[in-house]
Formats: structure tokens, sequence, C-alpha cells
């Protein structure tokens, strides 16, 4: 009957009493569960939500191009070990990635200390997750520098470069070469002996990335690199130019001690190792020269070949 209260067994309180077999789970509950973790470390709290963006937003930022270069896309350098070495050799960094909790070991310590030398590069903290996404999963270790797009010149900016400093233009245009070790070496003695730039194709060649950047040895900063769409199209402009175009091949006319045009404003044209100059390329060459090789290897590596040309240029530059 309703409101009968005096019902046997019926409920008059929402409240639960204790049930049986209930203490141990109270026992469990009054245990402790260790230290709470920090608010960045909590998945679904606001802080960690700000650092992963933080994370994500820095690692999708792109700097402005430069003049009559084509777009480049930032290059990421993981590992302590390969991070070290990219900080100490000067390669250029916008931001360095330091996982949370990270183990502080002495490769650590040194990448912080350089990055805060340098002054200009960001330190983010960021969780391993989000490390592991910006990777695609590689093993970085917890530590991943960030390289900005390298500002790639205008061919014709490396023309005004010499002008501008009273010069015969120097250049060293690259045709297939795709190691970024050879293109760093190639920048290293292009600055040593004078030379003005270096230009290499957008497409199927290598580009100025951190590898060619510790190549380099530091020489990048101060020797312009121009990257073009068509390489045959980039030559026959400087032709127009007035520029001697010398493309380096083993069955040249002429050897290297023979061409007096090196003395002169000219582009050298370094090939592949394995096929050399391609077709198209050969034929735009007002002189395809050779180097003379008394020990009769087949052939030399790019970097050193254009060394050895661009030594023998330099010295007729200097009679």
């Amino acid at each position: 009957m309703a409101g009968n209260s005096q019902r046997r067994n019926r409920r008059t309180s929402n409240k639960k009493g204790a049930t049986v077999g209930s203490g141990g789970q109270r026992r469990r509950g009054l245990e402790g569960k260790g230290p709470t973790p920090k608010a960045e470390d909590r998945k679904k709290h606001k802080k960690n939500r700000i650092a992963t963006a933080k994370a994500r937003q820095a690692a999708t930022r792109r700097p402005a191009p430069r003049r009559g270069g084509p777009k480049g896309t930032s290059e990421m350098v993981v590992g302590r070990n390969p991070v070290f070495e990219a900080l100490r050799d000067g390669v250029p960094a916008t931001t360095l990635y330091v996982q949370q909790y990270i183990d502080n070991d002495e490769r650590v310590r040194e990448a912080l200390q350089l990055a805060g030398e340098r002054g200009n590069i960001n330190l983010m903290e960021a969780p391993r997750a989000e490390l592991d996404r910006m990777t695609n999963g590689l093993n970085h270790q917890g530590l991943v520098l960030q390289v900005p797009p390298y500002e790639y010149a205008h061919p014709q900016d490396l023309l005004e470069a010499a002008y501008d400093n009273h010069d015969e233009p120097l250049i060293v245009a690259l045709d297939g070469v795709t190691d970024p070790r050879n293109l760093g070496a190639i920048v290293r003695s292009t600055s040593a002996f004078g030379g003005h730039g270096v230009v290499v194709p957008e497409r199927r060649a290598a580009g100025m990335t951190a590898g060619a950047w510790k190549s380099s040895a530091g020489t990048a900063a101060r020797t312009p690199v121009s990257r073009v769409t068509n390489l045959t199209r980039a030559l026959e402009d400087y032709k127009k130019a007035g520029v001697t175009v010398v493309g380096l091949a083993a069955d040249g006319e002429h050897t290297v001690e023979q061409l007096e045009a090196l003395a002169g404003p000219v582009v050298i044209v370094i090939g592949s190792e394995g096929k050399g100059l391609g077709r198209l390329v050969g034929e735009t060459c007002d002189y395809r020269v050779r180097i003379s090789m008394p020990g009769g290897a087949e052939s030399l590596n790019a970097g050193v070949a254009a060394g050895i040309v661009l030594y023998e240029a330099a010295r007729r530059r200097k009679g």
C-alpha cells in the first residue's frame, strides 16, 4: 500500500550500507598509488595538451624562402650522437626537442650546452609520444634537432657576388651528384679556392641537408648554393652573360692543365661518379676537359675532381 513504511524489507533510504566482503576493497582504496605524475604527463590534462600543441607548432614552422629559390623542407636530426655532432659542427638549427624525464647523460648535457651557447635555438620539452610522431618512430633517444630549410640563392646572385667583388666569376655546377657529403665537400673546395657558389639541380641531386652542412665544415655559411629546376637552361643563361661553361668528362678533348679558359669567367660542371655528364648538359658545355691520371684510375670522386679543377683555376687566376 502506498506510503506504508511499515512493510517488511521496504527500503526507506537511498544510502547503501556495508556489504559482505567489501573490507578488502576498502583497504585497497586506502593504499597509496605512488607520486602524482606531473601535469604535463597526464594525457587529458590541459598542460599536457599545451606542451604537445607547442611541439607540433614548432615542428611545422617554416621560414620564408629567399628570392628566386624553391621552397625547401625542414629536416630532423635524431639521436644523441647525431644531434651533438650537428650542433658541434655548426649545422643551423631552429629547435632542440628534449624528451621529458630523459636520462641526463654526457651527450645530452653537451648537446644542451651547445644549443644554449648558440643563443638562437629554441629548447622544447616534449612527451616521448610526440617525438615518436615527429620522427615517424625513429630511435631518437630523446633528442631531436630541427634544421630549417636551406635558403637557396638565385643563379644570377652568384654572378653578382663575383662582380661586386671585382672578380671573374668562378662557379661550380653539379649534374647528378646525389651524395650530400660530396656536395658539402665541393662547397668546401669552392670556398677554399675563391669560388663564388655552387649550382645544383632541383631533381635527382643532393640538396643542402644537415649531412652536406657537416661535410662543408662550416663553409656553407659563406658560400651560396643555388638550386635550379633546369640545369641546362641555367648554363645557357650563364653563357649569354659571357661565362664559359667547362664540363669535366673522362673523354674530354682537353686536359685541365691545357685550358686557358679557366683563368676567365667560368662555370665548371661536374657530373656523377658513375654516369658522368648528362647528354644535354654535355652538349651545352663550351669545352669538355679531363684530368690527367698517370696512375691509371678510371675516375675520381666528384668532390676530389672538383677540388683539382678549382685549384687549377685559382692557380691561373693568380698568374
